[in-house]
């Protein structure tokens, strides 16, 4: 059997990238999408076991004791983690996987899994994140000036990524990646 192969994505918060991820799984309907686990609690119209698994920092820390994740870090504040046996079960099923995740984590992931292909997600502009942060209206004042911080230092990982992908057309982005992921074939 053929084995699946390992997609991970990674952008600054804001730049679009669960959006990205949600319509390559409507694009490509045998693509894995790889939930991880998180400290942090859920967002409006977030749901454990479909977007994270959310737990508490115990039990988060339990797991990380017991070597369950492939990678893990804590980010704005949360920590998150990437379950090892669920990604590698499925591409050893011969499935396609999908990870949103962090720079942290994707550069993790590529060290243990160097065949994984990477994808790096980014803004057309600071100025353009700066809005998108503010106008989902999700967070405070201090938490996005946080995220604006860390987008910086997230931006510099963009050239260790294999792709670059800009997100100035939504619908372009989406089909950039998805032929990243699910290339046409040739005739």
């Amino acid at each position: 059997m053929k084995k699946g192969r390992l997609f991970i994505i990674s952008a600054p918060s804001g730049t679009g990238k669960s959006t990205v991820v949600a319509d390559l799984l409507k694009r490509i309907p045998d693509l894995v999408y790889s939930i991880s686990y998180t400290t942090r609690p859920p967002r409006k119209g977030e749901h454990d076991g479909k977007d994270y698994r959310f737990v508490d920092e115990m039990t988060f820390r339990r797991l990380v004791g017991e070597g369950f994740f492939a990678e893990w870090a804590q980010v704005h504040g949360a920590l998150y983690g990437t379950p090892r046996v669920e990604i590698e079960d499925a591409v050893a099923a011969g499935k396609n996987v999908i990870l949103d995740i962090d720079v942290q984590g994707g550069m993790a992931l590529k060290h243990h899994y160097p065949k994984a292909v990477t994808i790096f997600l980014a803004p057309p502009s600071f100025e353009e994140l700066k809005e998108r942060l503010s106008g989902r209206k999700t967070d405070p004042e201090a938490v996005i000036a946080m995220r604006l911080e860390n987008a910086e230092r997230e931006m510099t990982f963009r050239d260790r990524y294999d792709y670059c992908v800009v997100n100035d057309d939504l619908k372009r982005a989406c089909k950039e990646v998805s032929s990243i992921i699910n290339p046409p074939k040739r005739v």
